[in-house]
């Protein structure tokens, strides 16, 4: 029984892991929205956060995998330097620009296509293969259409607004001069998806070369802190807008986000990169839209517009159809590779056997 259990777990202990992460993430969307409308500058608070991160990831990445961890040349550094740069210093700055225009809800929903549009990357870069005469590939292909329809019903039909609750146990004063311009915020969010989902396309060859999990973790966030940084300094001139009250709602977003948000999350989304490939960490995105929803409507008393929720729906049929495509292809390889060692077993077999024979003979 105790063996059935460890086996089981070691099986899905990829999905729960990515289970874990989006549901940190949905916590971390309305904890960060709570800051911005406490004044909390987009540009500053992704810079503390990475640089929080990444201070916290590498004393454990020094002693942990001092051993394991590659040489640093220049051309891998340069390599991590544009990971970084890409997946984490503009992705996450164009993300939470457009929060402040949009909502958490919208936000999560819209990054739904980070799945199909990692599926379509790593076909061309032939990190996934679609068999389009087998039902698996046929899933995969389907899967990925249907999440798109849904993301565009998100993106262009908003409808009607449902209800919000007014018993709701928790309530976030919005500050609306921020959430004037939903086109801009669009515009960022399918933006920061397109760089999030090359993001992890880097990740799988990043892994390849730096297989060290808590050294990648530890460079990507130290890097995006000081690219993040560099592009806040531009932007934002103001002194005050660096300065943080301790204990506050923004000190606490800061310290959630930086140690949860980045450190705990990108190195869960590392390890399943490696484990199971880009197209899978990502599959499990809806999760973090259903979580910010149901937190949304039924927490926070926020309204939800019957465009996000059809779309969620259709988006998560369309994504999962792509998962069961994806395992059942995991399946098959392995059943390939299990037939062929044993052809290889059977080969050498008959050799040996000949080979007897021959000497016996002489």
């Amino acid at each position: 029984m105790a063996c059935a259990l460890k086996a089981t777990f070691a099986r899905f202990k990829p999905h729960l892991s990515m289970v874990l992460a989006q549901i940190c993430s949905a916590f971390l969307f309305f904890i960060t929205e709570a800051a911005f409308n406490q004044g909390l500058n987009p540009y500053v608070y992704v810079t503390y956060r990475l640089s929080l991160a990444g201070l916290l990831m590498f004393p454990f990445a020094y002693f942990l995998e001092r051993k394991s961890r590659p040489k640093l040349t220049l051309r891998l550094f340069l390599e991590l330097f544009s990971v970084s740069l890409l997946g984490i210093a503009l992705s996450f700055n164009m993300l939470f620009a457009s929060m402040r225009c949009t909502s958490p809800t919208f936000v999560t929903a819209a990054s739904n296509n980070v799945p199909s549009l990692t599926f379509v990357i790593a076909i061309l870069f032939r990190l996934e293969v679609v068999d389009v005469k087998s039902p698996r590939g046929i899933a995969k292909i389907l899967g990925t259409l249907i999440s798109l329809a849904g993301v565009t019903t998100i993106t262009l039909y908003k409808g009607p607004a449902l209800q919000s609750l007014r018993d709701a146990p928790i309530h976030i004063k919005r500050v609306l001069s921020i959430r004037e311009n939903w086109v801009k915020g669009s515009i960022l969010t399918i933006a920061s998806c397109m760089t999030w989902s090359s993001w992890y396309i880097m990740q799988a060859f990043a892994l390849k070369k730096y297989p060290a999990q808590l050294s990648l973790t530890a460079w990507i966030d130290c890097l995006g802190g000081a690219q993040s940084a560099v592009f806040a300094v531009f932007l934002q001139h103001k002194p005050a807008a660096w300065s943080i009250t301790m204990f506050s709602i923004n000190f606490w977003a800061i310290i959630y986000s930086g140690i949860v948000g980045t450190g705990f999350i990108v190195f869960l989304q590392l390890w399943c990169v490696k484990e199971k490939g880009p197209v899978f960490a990502t599959v499990f995105n809806p999760l973090q839209t259903v979580t910010v929803a149901v937190l949304a409507y039924f927490v926070f008393g926020e309204k939800l517009h019957t465009g996000s929720v059809l779309g969620g729906v259709t988006v998560i049929i369309g994504l999962y159809l792509l998962l069961w495509g994806k395992e059942r292809d995991q399946c098959y390889t392995k059943s390939q590779k299990q037939s062929s060692s044993h052809c290889d077993v059977i080969k050498v077999t008959d050799e040996e056997e000949v080979a007897s024979a021959e000497k016996e003979g002489a």
